[in-house]
């Protein structure tokens, strides 16, 4: 199976996990766990399954946020609440969220598909060495098809970040040089990524100083070197994600395809994630 349908999947799976992000109903739920603000929310709800981590934890594991800013959130949000309460409301998140962007389609075929297919192919995947896809993998499934599909995003979406983070280190890129070379290739405002990451523009110079050094960036953006060394890492991240998608086979991957494709219509008209957006995620073609 070519390595590209990897990242096709990331681009078309990776709406329906990233909606509670910027999902209105994720304060109000948060909130309501004891939780304060909306980082802390956020540090603590992807963190959560990991149990009441210390913000070391957080900072190697999410990898591109600057460590004040975890320590901000970390481990003040296992004072205010426990894993157990966050995982529980970012779960009434999720729900919350989908059913309103997806109103009546909630119950249809595409969900139904969607979701059975994409438990197989997350249930496929393994985690040594993926921490994070590791600690949601021992969370019990939901029940409901549109949390099955979104436990799923979530799971094969870590799977392919754990993956990712172990390329960025290979090839010595850091965080925050991670967020430069993003902002440099996919044309993600570096306001945008200094504000959601919590770098300086003082820090981020000193980013691109390092990769001037290195021949990566220049002037004008990436090199050709640079763009040697993004397609290496995004090419290598795809191969190492491919995996559990090449055990449930290309017939079923094109058959989830055509699904989530119509599933990201509904999404995208609903404004569930925003581009350009932080995560560096592109618009999928054909949604």
């Amino acid at each position: 199976m070519d390595h590209t349908v990897a990242r096709r999947m990331w681009q078309l799976l990776e709406p329906i996990h990233a909606v509670i992000y910027f999902a209105p109903e994720a304060k109000q739920a948060y909130t309501a766990a004891g939780l304060r603000g909306g980082w802390m929310g956020y540090f603590a709800s992807r963190a959560a399954a990991m149990g009441a981590v210390p913000p070391e934890m957080v900072i190697a594991t999410f990898y591109n946020f600057h460590p004040r800013m975890v320590r901000r959130a970390i481990p003040d949000a296992w004072a205010f609440s426990t894993p157990e309460k966050v995982l529980r409301a970012r779960l009434e998140v999720a729900d919350s969220a989908l059913r309103r962007l997806l109103g009546s389609e909630i119950e249809s075929d595409h969900i139904g598909a969607a979701a059975e297919i994409a438990r197989r192919i997350a249930e496929a995947a393994e985690p040594p060495g993926r921490p994070l896809f590791a600690a949601h993998a021992a969370l019990s499934w939901p029940d409901q098809r549109h949390l099955v599909l979104w436990h799923a995003a979530t799971l094969l979406r870590e799977h392919r970040g754990d993956g990712h983070v172990a390329m960025l280190l290979a090839n010595e890129i850091d965080g925050l040089a991670a967020h430069v070379l993003i902002a440099t290739d996919y044309e993600t405002p570096a306001e945008m990524q200094r504000a959601n990451r919590g770098w300086s523009e003082e820090e981020w110079a000193v980013a691109e100083d390092r990769l001037l050094v290195r021949g990566l960036i220049d002037a004008s953006g990436l090199t050709d070197a640079g763009r040697r060394l993004r397609a290496h890492i995004e090419d290598t991240t795809d191969r190492l994600a491919l995996p559990p998608f090449a055990e449930v086979g290309a017939r079923d991957c094109e058959t989830l395809e055509a699904h989530l494709v119509e599933i990201n219509r509904i999404l995208t008209a609903g404004a569930a994630v925003p581009f350009p957006n932080p995560m560096g995620l592109p618009r999928a073609a054909g949604v």
